[in-house]
């Protein structure tokens, strides 16, 4: 984990900052593997400091390294602040304003608070080998279950029904879900971010289904469109201008293209069909210790790929009060194109 910390210093040094001040956990945890529920870190030239509080003392001498652990007492901000000097950052899209305030109360004369937010989240967004190992084998766990699922049946089930015992078996493996798993059958496929009701899956009905595992703290996230049996002219012919999407999405993947480029390559095949406005979400987002992270495949973004990012390509059509698809893959950049993580068919499957 030192190397990540000699990383953050790098952007620390552009910024003109003394120190960093980390509070988030999931980037405390990115920077030294710590993973109780307080902890923070000072960063800065030289310093590797790691605070924790006396429940996760002996947790962080085993979890933490490359950084020198304080426990802190009764006065968690006053300790902290006893290490800062000069222009120091903090995390401003993370850190309460109430909080913010204390911290100034007890800085040390001299010292100066500045937002700079996003710093962990920058480095967060290129993968080393062991965080791509670890997100391939949890898209590897999450592809097992949804097949296993499959093999269940949907026909005549609830919807609730289909994504607890999915979320259950994840856990049979040993992992979490990385997110409530979304089964949305006949018209609640139009739904983006259904949640699985009492309603019963049909036959000849679209099923989507979103789900992904979290292992050894990294995330996967895929979806697949089924369908119960025949569904119908309509349905097949959306499915297939999703599935053309999406393959024209994970073609324009490579290092050094735009965010927005990507999500334009998909789009311009809905937009082709007549089903733009019916394609309301980007195209994918970043996926690594948080299911959601940088970078982002959308109209609204300025992010450039490069490699060893983690993204979703998953275009989708909604049509309200009928039927939706949508089909997600987890890919790894590379310099000419990508590594795709998903092993499912796309083909669309009918199941029970």
């Amino acid at each position: 984990m030192r190397g990540r910390g000699d990383r953050l210093e790098k952007l620390l040094a552009e910024r003109e900052l003394d120190r960093m001040l980390v509070t988030d956990l999931t980037n405390v945890r990115y920077l030294t593997g710590f993973t109780g529920t307080n902890g923070a870190v000072v960063c800065g030239p030289g310093v590797r400091l790691f605070f924790t509080d006396f429940r996760y003392t002996e947790r962080a001498a085993t979890e933490v390294e490359g950084w020198e652990s304080l426990t802190i007492g009764n006065d968690w901000l006053g300790g902290i602040c006893e290490h800062l000097v000069g222009r120091v950052g903090f995390e401003d899209d993370h850190m309460a304003v109430r909080v913010l305030e204390k911290l100034k109360e007890k800085l040390p004369e001299g010292v100066e608070v500045v937002a700079a937010g996003g710093r962990v989240e920058e480095l967060r967004r290129v993968k080393d080998d062991e965080e791509l190992a670890k997100i391939a084998e949890a898209s590897k766990l999450a592809d097992e279950v949804l097949a296993w699922a499959l093999e269940q049946g949907f026909a005549g089930r609830s919807e609730r029904d289909v994504a607890r015992a999915t979320e259950a078996r994840i856990h049979e493996f040993g992992a979490d879900p990385s997110f409530p798993a979304i089964v949305a059958a006949g018209p609640s496929g139009a739904l983006p971010h259904a949640e699985p009701g009492e309603r019963e899956i049909g036959r000849g009905e679209l099923v989507v289904f979103d789900m992904g595992a979290q292992l050894d703290g990294y995330c996967s996230d895929g979806t697949r469109t089924f369908a119960t049996g025949d569904p119908g002219e309509e349905a097949r012919a959306v499915y297939e201008v999703v599935r053309q999407a999406q393959q024209a999405g994970l073609d324009a993947i490579r290092a050094g293209v735009k965010g927005e480029d990507v999500d334009s390559a998909a789009r311009a095949v809905i937009d082709e069909a007549g089903h733009g406005e019916d394609f309301g979400h980007a195209l994918g987002h970043g996926v690594g210790l948080e299911v959601h992270e940088g970078p982002r495949l959308s109209q609204r973004s300025d992010d450039v790929l490069a490699p060893g990012e983690v993204v979703t390509v998953e275009p989708g059509i909604y049509l309200a009060g009928n039927l939706g698809v949508r089909i997600e893959d987890l890919v790894v950049v590379s310099g000419d194109g990508l590594r795709n993580l998903s092993s499912l068919p796309k083909e669309l499957q009918l199941v029970d």
